[in-house]
């Protein structure tokens, strides 16, 4: 039996499924948009900022026509458009400009700060992720028993403390009193010198450097800044883990799955596949808001990183490293999701991305 073509119909046909590579060429296009939004942003942001970085350069004791000097000298006398138009035309060329103190080049000195920024940001993540996941999943597992129990505490007692007051915390336990990591100098110890840069971040450049000492050294130090980090987020981490892992566990899919008699362990396996983009995706997340958010955390460590850099350059109303930071958190942060939006896109091409 046939069926016979309806007068009048028309067949519509279906819509192509998004490609890999359409989406990446989608999330990367957006992402030169944003980043012109972006540059934008930080211009107009700065510009208005209330102070008068040139009085302040001055002194107390200045006078208004030596104020008036250092304003010609700066280039904050003249229009906005004009100083918008020099600004564009610098970041076409990698110029961002001249600090207003140390008369560097920002651009030199975000290289010369990021990778500690970068190096401490990602080991405190990935860390988190860790104990988070292993903490929250316990929990779910285990719903209303005593692991579920010790994990709700855990996550409740280190998302109320703040990260720079517990960084205080674990610096009198683990350095004063037990003694057993170094003193929060820095990267270093006072007493040594950082490798020969290659890419920025000491260990690795100790590690080309072949300088064993120096790369254990390195390592020593980031322990308690990561560790900071790493026990505050891991917090939100389990929470995360323990309400997605949690709803997996109970899904038809899992309780289908156990009435069909596989091991517990492919169970599991299953549940931790579902719940995997969820966790990817707050990963990102907390990626680019540590970026720009540990500046503090930075400062307790002495840690030379972006962070205390433009924490230093807000106090100081240094307009040209204020832009570059917003310039530069900004634009990883966009480059953080546009990379998440890929990877939870192929991990589960259910989602649809606009």
């Amino acid at each position: 039996m046939t069926l016979a073509p309806v007068k009048g119909a028309t067949v519509r046909t279906p819509r192509r499924v998004s490609t890999p590579w359409r989406l990446v060429l989608g999330r990367l296009g957006f992402l030169v948009a944003a980043l012109f939004g972006v540059m934008t942003l930080s211009f107009l942001l700065v510009s208005v900022t209330p102070g008068d970085p040139a009085r302040l350069i001055a002194g107390p004791l200045a006078s208004d026509s030596q104020v008036e000097a250092i304003e010609a000298e700066l280039g904050l006398d003249r229009p906005l458009g004009e100083r918008y138009v020099d600004y564009v035309a610098g970041l076409v060329k990698g110029d961002l400009g001249t600090s207003y103190y140390s008369k560097q080049p920002i651009v030199d000195e975000i290289a010369s700060k990021l990778p500690a920024t970068l190096s401490l940001v990602l080991l405190a993540v990935l860390l988190a992720a860790v104990l988070g996941v292993v903490v929250g999943s316990l929990g779910a597992y285990f719903r209303g028993r005593w692991p579920d129990s010790v994990g709700r505490l855990f996550t409740g007692i280190f998302q109320a403390v703040p990260d720079f007051f517990l960084g205080l915390i674990l610096i009198y336990l683990l350095f004063f009193v037990a003694g057993i990591a170094p003193a929060p100098a820095g990267q270093l110890a006072f007493s040594e010198s950082p490798p020969p840069k290659v890419t920025g971040a000491i260990p690795i450049d100790a590690l080309v450097a072949g300088d064993t000492a120096l790369f254990v050294s390195s390592l020593q130090h980031l322990v308690l800044p990561v560790l900071t980090l790493a026990l505050v987020y891991a917090a939100y981490f389990a929470k995360t883990a323990r309400t997605t892992v949690g709803r997996a566990l109970n899904s038809q899919q899992v309780h289908f799955a156990r009435a069909m008699g596989l091991r517990e362990r492919t169970v599991l396996r299953y549940a931790f596949v579902e719940s995997r983009t969820t966790i990817v995706t707050y990963a990102g997340v907390i990626f680019a808001a540590l970026l720009g958010g540990e500046a503090i955390v930075e400062k307790v460590f002495a840690w030379d990183g972006i962070g205390t850099w433009a924490l230093n350059g807000i106090l100081r109303l240094d307009l040209p490293v204020v832009q570059g930071m917003v310039l530069v958190a900004g634009a990883l942060t966009l480059i953080t999701y546009t990379l998440l939006d890929i990877v939870v896109g192929l991990l589960d091409p259910r989602i649809k991305h606009a």
